[in-house]
């Protein structure tokens, strides 16, 4: 089943407060990129995120469970967001990114 197009006019107005959001569609889906980086995806009318470590950190700040989801089969789990809680989710969504840039940095080494 494909995701709505009101479903994730929904997300998007949820996550307004952060300014780089760009969303690609993809066979039916939406593929949702924050600052260049794929944070995570609306597929079957569900948001699903990177499982990052941080993201996860501040579920468990707020004490709340962690609900793991497969995008689709074949797929590897991605956290289930909790839409309604505007704040925290793009806390998460800006969190997430933040990882990604951090564990994509390089480390140069000289030569010889």
């Amino acid at each position: 089943m494909a995701s709505s197009k009101e479903y994730l006019d929904f997300v998007l107005e949820q996550l307004s407060g952060l300014e780089a959001i760009v969303v690609r569609p993809m066979m039916g889906e939406y593929i949702l990129y924050y600052e260049d980086k794929v944070v995570g995806g609306v597929y079957d009318d569900r948001l699903l995120l990177k499982p990052a470590k941080s993201a996860l950190r501040l579920l468990a700040a707020e004490g709340l469970d962690a609900p793991m989801e497969l995008p689709y089969a074949g797929a590897k789990e991605m956290l289930l967001a909790d839409v309604d809680r505007r704040e925290l989710l793009c806390r998460m969504v800006q969190a997430i990114a933040d990882e990604l840039s951090a564990s994509k940095k390089k480390v140069k080494r000289p030569k010889g």
